[in-house]
């Protein structure tokens, strides 16, 4: 049976002054070397400041300092060009508890700034879920009755992205090419990220944890909370991801995060097209007919700036010697089994 050495391990845990508010333009917080496995705590999206119906969000949050990020780190040996795999060890919440609200004018079923109509803002309602790690739930209580509901405790993170392209920064609240605010489930422990590198040492940054959230994001806020996460990191050296691609025991995929959300839908779609036409040895107009029976398509969000939907292929469709993405996951996955095992 192969054996894998237990991984070194490093541990950062941001300070307030230390929250990154962009993906871009922001000096590295620590450095990590490919194989190393970095622990992190990351704060929720409003910053801890919404604990109780009283924290409005109006009356408690400032923008733009919302969603903070923990990061960026600095990867050694990554360089524009190659490709930064980041696979998820383990995602645990930190606290107890998780908040969901109602922002004004943002959601995905309220009057916007992108789609205003004559109606004013829903009102601002705050829901605080206890949360049960041993029996892996979350526990819904409306506010204008006494239903109650436990719903799973599914963990991810919402943001997790790489210096953008062009010497931009980009907020923290948006999604794009370089990953961002894409608010996936599919950010989850066992999934590898791939996101390509534009600056040197990739500079990637995490946060906006997520206990529990909907396809889609429904209301722009789901059950947010401060998390514990480790992870690992490589770097597919000479190889660009145009757009970010997740992969997991079962799934590769592909995000697209753009308005409209057909477009987001369209670059998803055509970007694993091309993933399984170069991979497998397909014709592009045989990877698009095998995707359109096969593949799904959930969509992440569609509240941000950009709205991002994920196309998920399942692996076993796939030859069954195809190595993707030069086995980055296997590899990030073993160093993981490692470090829990220890």
């Amino acid at each position: 049976m192969e054996t894998v050495d237990k991984p070194t391990v490093q541990t950062f845990i941001p300070t307030p002054d230390q929250y990154a508010w962009t993906f871009g333009h922001v000096p590295p917080v620590a450095h990590v070397r490919p194989g190393e496995l970095l622990h992190v705590w990351t704060e929720d999206a409003f910053c801890g400041r919404i604990a109780g119906p009283e924290d409005l969000p109006s009356r408690v949050l400032t923008y733009p300092f919302l969603n903070p990020q923990t990061g960026p780190f600095y990867v050694e040996g990554a360089e524009p060009g190659d490709t930064l795999a980041i696979h998820f060890v383990d995602i645990e919440p930190a606290r107890d508890w998780g908040v969901s609200t109602t922002v004004p004018l943002f959601g995905a079923l309220t009057s916007t700034k992108f789609s205003p109509t004559l109606q004013g803002p829903l009102p601002e309602r705050v829901w605080i879920y206890q949360v049960d790690r041993h029996r892996r739930v979350v526990i819904y209580q409306a506010l204008d009755s006494d239903y109650s509901v436990e719903l799973p405790l599914t963990p991810f993170h919402g943001t997790v992205g790489v210096a953008p392209a062009a010497g931009e920064a980009r907020n923290v609240l948006v999604p794009e090419a370089f990953g961002g605010n894409m608010d996936s489930p599919e950010a989850k422990a066992g999934s590898t990220i791939y996101l390509g590198v534009n600056v040197e040492g990739a500079l990637f940054s995490i946060g906006d944890g997520h206990y529990s959230q909907s396809e889609g994001e429904v209301c722009g806020v789901a059950v947010e909370g401060s998390m514990h996460t480790t992870l690992a990191v490589d770097v597919i050296k000479g190889f660009y991801c145009d757009w970010p691609r997740f992969e997991d025991e079962d799934f590769i995929m592909t995000a697209g995060s753009f308005r409209p959300l057909e477009d987001a839908f369209r670059i998803a779609h055509t970007q694993l097209v091309h993933w399984l036409a170069a991979d497998v040895g397909l014709s592009v107009l045989d990877a698009y007919q095998l995707v359109s029976q096969a593949a799904r398509s959930p969509i992440a969000n569609v509240v941000d700036t950009n709205y991002t939907v994920l196309a998920k292929f399942p692996k076993r469709y796939l030859p069954s010697d195809l190595v993707v993405m030069g086995g980055a996951h296997e590899r990030l996955r073993k160093l993981g089994a490692a470090h829990l095992a220890s």
